[in-house]
């Protein structure tokens, strides 16, 4: 292979050269054939080559492919913003800004619960609080608002420190407690954190239904939500909630949130939107947050060139509406509960397996040490990295999460594939993962 000049995200390592993919089937150059068990980054949830969608992105090309948001509009862009509040499902409306990545969506869902508080003629309402073990985006707005403690490290410096509140940790509570004799103490942290800071200068609190590859898909507990949300209420702070990988049928549901019956201020969403076929993302905020924008400066101060481009915006409908003839939010119910099965009989014969976790087709494995104290691996095993490399030789693609108590000493993966999976590849999925794990343990 010649010299390469791609800085990929480690650059000494070697990286298989995709050529095709299919269904949920990945291709390289040499010809060797990948089960995609992780949907690339939680993204492909529709899986690869489907030629509704390849037309879609045709039809739209040979039409128009960019114009500005400043000076254009466009029906893909206006049906989109439609769709997408049609399928929260609210009394209230939802408006549609649409960006190009999750960090970008949850950075301007940011800006916009600022800017809400601002037109209102308070300027003190600036913090946005969050929690720790959890993950919005690698731009610096995105990364002050994440507890991911590895990937703050480097830029501690630039950040703000909004990160405040414990997860709702149920494997490794982090009050040493368990549920439902806890109270939901993981919830009513937040009203510790807002009294100690003051609810005067909070704009919004940021949560992942789920938390993803921070936690290595932590789901909270039954009331979790109910409880953040009347806190938010009581307190007069946004609730915005990250939907970015959980958005679309990814946990079972159109959108995580509706689990628990919450409908947020705002909604960051990204990765299935597209299902990775064009790169999108979007926010979502309600009439009682826009409101007060339209009625002031009537504008929102954020923007991106490629904004709502009209080739983004088709390919977006076109997936969504592939999940909905096809039923996939269905699907990815029925197949999780296959999937969490399947992997939770496997894990009985596994010393390696303290906790198997999820929702729908998002379902994370966190690796221990010792299964009856939980104690985890040391962190220069790379045990996490030992599971993707092996499960990558063996033809399995899987998604390395972080996991622990203090979001350092922790080792997980996540197995989200695309929801029209069929049975007989998730024995497959279960298969090569238990071979994987044995091979581990043999040494």
């Amino acid at each position: 292979m010649k010299e390469s000049l791609l800085i990929k995200p480690m650059m000494n390592d070697f990286y298989p050269k995709a050529v095709r993919g299919s269904g949920i089937y990945l291709y390289d150059d040499q010809g060797k054939k990948y089960i995609d068990g992780s949907s690339g980054a939680i993204t492909a949830s529709i899986g690869h080559g489907v030629k509704e969608i390849i037309k879609a992105m045709h039809d739209q090309s040979k039409k128009l492919s960019f114009v500005y948001r400043s000076q254009f509009t466009s029906d893909p862009a206006e049906e989109l913003a439609f769709k997408l509040n049609e399928l929260v499902g609210a009394e209230e409306r939802y408006w549609s800004f649409f960006v190009n990545s999750g960090s970008e969506a949850t950075e301007t869902a940011m800006k916009i619960a600022i800017q809400h508080w601002q037109e209102q003629g308070d300027y003190k309402k600036t913090k946005i609080l969050s929690r720790w073990i959890s993950y919005h985006g690698i731009t610096i707005g995105a990364l002050s608002m994440s507890g991911h403690v590895g990937r703050r490290e480097r830029f501690q410096p630039l950040l703000e420190d909004y990160p405040s509140v414990s997860p709702p940790y149920c494997y490794r509570c982090p009050f040493n407690k368990s549920y439902p004799s806890c109270d939901l103490t993981c919830a009513t942290e937040l009203e510790t954190a807002i009294n100690r800071i003051g609810s005067m200068q909070i704009a919004a609190f940021i949560a992942e239904p789920i938390v993803g590859a921070a936690g290595g898909v932590i789901v909270p507990p039954e009331g979790y939500y109910q409880r953040i949300k009347q806190i938010c209420e009581k307190h007069n702070i946004l609730f915005i909630a990250d939907e970015v990988m959980t958005g679309f049928g990814r946990a079972g549901k159109m959108f995580a949130m509706d689990y628990w019956g919450i409908k947020p201020d705002i909604i960051a969403l990204g990765k299935g939107m597209s299902a990775g076929y064009a790169p999108i993302a979007a926010t979502l905020a309600n009439e009682k947050v826009v409101k007060p924008i339209i009625e002031g400066s009537n504008s929102v101060m954020s923007g991106h060139t490629y904004s709502a481009n009209p080739q983004s915006t088709a390919v977006a409908l076109a997936v969504i509406n592939y999940i909905e003839k096809h039923h996939l939010v269905e699907k990815s119910s029925e197949n999780g509960k296959y999937l969490m099965t399947k992997l939770q009989s496997m894990a009985k014969s596994q010393r390696l397996i303290g906790d198997i976790r999820g929702k729908g087709l998002m379902i994370g494995v966190e690796f221990v040490a010792n299964q009856l104290t939980k104690e985890p691996f040391p962190t220069g095993e790379g045990l996490t990295n030992k599971v993707i490399k092996r499960a990558r030789e063996k033809g399995l693609l899987l998604y390395p999460a972080s996991a622990g108590v203090d979001g350092r000493m922790g080792d997980a993966i996540i197995i989200a594939p695309p929801l029209l999976i069929k049975k007989k590849e998730m024995k497959q999925i279960v298969t090569i993962f238990d071979e994987v794990l044995q091979g581990i343990q043999a040494g």
